[in-house]
């Protein structure tokens, strides 16, 4: 047991640095202060790190995990989050000069048990060569600058580019992969029954529960399901996929064994007192892994208005490597390869484009 005093400055201190907005913030508020905070200064987040790993990790876990470490193994740990921990960047941990959590150790979310042992839950089968489901950057009926695109333009060198090409026939829909108009919730439900893995990179907005976090697709008024109408769009709830979104013939939708939710917060149910939400919904209906955010992520336009320096692109090449990972027989192990050299070049040179406020984001749920 850890005492609740001994976390909460730490705690605290991560509220602070972190581009979710705070009471009272505006998202653009909360992007300029973490784009000027710890999280994109090596010194400084180097601070943070350390004194969330001193409060967070038990001296006892500490022992057992360098017992693992003397003996040559890899440890994988399982991290279930409370409602306080919910946006701890576990992998970030700084718990040795020069080291993060994820250095020596692989890290997953440990799902809910009642998630995980549900007797209904559903679990999907992997298929290496089936079709992968990709969603990215769809343009939301109606929407104003909060749901515009993510992406922007996608240049012909971009690794967003580069990773479609890679997933040739596989592909689905086919057709022109970005920004397109026309996949909604009709359109989406019976491609995914039949998909290996969904990648989804877009809007998602949360509510004062779970069941009602919304993922944003192309789903105009003439849609059916749980949400009401906004500004001539049906956001896709939480609910629609765990109870089905047809009035008339409810059923469960049927998730694919992989999904990733390339969106603001995707997985920030488990600050819930009841955490169902998007990752729930997706591990209850056939996922095994479900990838997610921890907090609100800055696109490269936000990059660009907000950020102290002159950062590159970030999140084409976040996309890429979680599409890779969701590829890979492992895909936990194969994306913290990603954030452990991320990590690593960040303690090494200190760039803005390896900084955590974007690879320290995503966590993988496993069950």
């Amino acid at each position: 047991m850890v005492e609740a005093g001994r976390v909460l400055p730490a705690l605290e201190a991560l509220a602070q640095a972190l581009p979710t907005p705070l009471p009272g913030e505006t998202v653009e508020q909360a992007l300029e202060r973490a784009l000027r905070g710890p999280l994109v200064d090596r010194e400084r987040e180097a601070g943070l790190a350390t004194a969330l790993a001193s409060a967070l990790i038990p001296h006892r876990l500490a022992q057992e995990l360098n017992a693992h470490l003397e003996a040559g193994r890899h440890p994988h740990v399982r991290i279930q989050p409370s409602l306080s921990t919910a946006q701890v960047p576990w992998e970030a941990l700084r718990v040795d000069e020069g080291e993060r959590f994820v250095t020596s150790a692989d890290l997953s979310v440990l799902p809910p048990a009642t998630v995980r042992n549900a007797p209904e839950r559903r679990r999907s089968a992997w298929r290496p060569d089936g079709p992968v489901v990709a969603v990215l950057d769809p343009r939301v009926p109606g929407a104003g600058r909060d749901l515009g695109s993510v992406l922007g333009e996608v240049p012909a060198d971009s690794p967003l580019r580069t990773m479609v090409d890679g997933l040739g026939p596989r592909l689905a829909p086919p057709g022109p992969p970005f920004r397109r108009a026309d996949i909604d919730r009709d359109r989406l439900e019976p491609l995914l029954a039949d998909a290996s893995r969904l990648l989804y990179v877009g809007h998602v907005t949360t509510a004062k529960h779970g069941l009602d976090a919304r993922l944003h697709l192309s789903c105009g008024p003439g849609t059916t399901g749980r949400a009401a109408v906004v500004h001539g769009h049906r956001p896709l709830t939480a609910a629609d996929v765990l109870l089905g979104h047809r009035p008339d013939a409810p059923a469960a939708w049927t998730m694919p064994n992989r999904v990733a939710l390339i969106a603001c917060e995707s997985g920030g149910e488990v600050r819930f007192a009841e955490p169902v939400g998007l990752v729930a919904a997706a591990l209850h209906t056939g996922a095994r892994y479900v990838t997610a955010t921890r907090w609100t992520l800055p696109t490269d336009e936000g990059l660009r208005r907000f950020a102290a320096a002159p950062t590159p692109p970030l999140l084409p090449e976040a996309v890429a490597a979680v599409n890779a990972a969701h590829d890979a027989p492992d895909p936990v192990a194969a994306l913290n390869a990603w954030q452990r050299a991320k990590a690593a070049a960040w303690e090494a040179e200190g760039r803005p484009e390896d900084g955590p406020v974007i690879w320290a984001a995503f966590a993988t749920a496993f069950g």
